[in-house]
């Protein structure tokens, strides 16, 4: 079951990542974060109140605000190294947030037999070429660099907090709820300062009511992830959820296949091989 819930994760994070990547041609990321998170929010309230979650709350829920307070950090720093870096560095380097999970896993006493020790290195490295690197062309900014490792600690650091928030499932609505609420509060706050200091926050004909659909979408599947990389790192071996959580790359590859007809390149294709054999590895070891 921990390996089937940390692939459910990889496909809602993948698919996610691609929505909101095709969102921001059209509208800023930041408003994309912010907006997609709200929705997210607002889903999150009624289950909720629904399952009578606010009788779990426990200290425990401070690890979702501190996931919280840290996941728009590492977006805002994931984006401006996008922007500075080649996206073909950048993106497989974002997966090193992994890291983070499996030395938590490692130094609470986890340890992977030889077949999941081999399944761990062969799907990290499936997932380095399926982001289909380019080391040749422009040469990757040192700060470009150090934006995506800072990004990838704070994406780590986000997974093994929600994994320790919460023990139950209406537990879990609610640890989940209060990272979404306070994503908003430090989110809406950037977007505020953004738009006073005159930076553009919308598209040139306003909001756009029409891509509402998409925004949900986005916000939900990337709550949803959090949700079953919860449950995965609860049910298994934390480094075993980890890695296989962390194939969402070669997802987005495959649904940029699908969906806007880009063809993979070799060393992704290869790539996405990799990561099936340490998948399956990961799930018979």
């Amino acid at each position: 079951m921990t390996a089937l819930f940390a692939l459910a994760t990889s496909l809602l994070w993948g698919l996610a990542d691609f929505g909101g990547g095709l969102l921001t041609r059209r509208v800023p990321a930041l408003t994309v974060v912010v907006v997609s998170q709200t929705i997210a929010a607002i889903a999150l309230a009624v289950v909720v109140l629904a399952t009578g979650g606010w009788s779990e709350a426990d200290p425990r829920l401070w690890f979702a605000v501190g996931a919280g307070l840290i996941g728009p950090l590492g977006l805002i720093c994931f984006y401006k190294a996008l922007a500075l870096g080649p996206m073909g560095v950048v993106s497989p380097l974002g997966t090193l947030a992994v890291a983070v999970p499996i030395g938590v896993g490692l130094f609470l006493g986890e340890r992977p037999g030889l077949t999941q020790i081999a399944g761990i290195a062969v799907a990290i490295l499936g997932v380095v070429l399926a982001g289909g690197p380019q080391l040749r062309g422009a040469p990757v900014q040192r700060q470009a660099i150090l934006l995506t490792l800072v990004a990838a600690l704070c994406f780590g650091t986000v997974l093994a907090l929600i994994a320790a928030a919460s023990t139950t499932a209406t537990g879990l609505f609610l640890a989940l709820f209060v990272q979404r609420v306070t994503n908003v509060v430090v989110g809406g706050a950037t977007l505020y300062a953004a738009a006073r200091k005159g930076a553009a926050i919308l598209p040139a004909v306003g909001f756009p009511w029409a891509s509402l659909p998409a925004l949900a979408f986005v916000g939900l599947a990337d709550v949803a992830a959090n949700g079953s990389y919860a449950i995965a790192a609860r049910l298994g071996p934390v480094t075993v959820a980890a890695v296989l959580a962390s194939l969402y790359p070669v997802v987005t590859a495959l649904a940029a296949r699908g969906f806007l007809s880009e063809r993979l390149r070799a060393v992704q294709a290869a790539g996405a091989g990799l990561a099936l054999v340490g998948t399956l590895l990961l799930a018979t070891g």
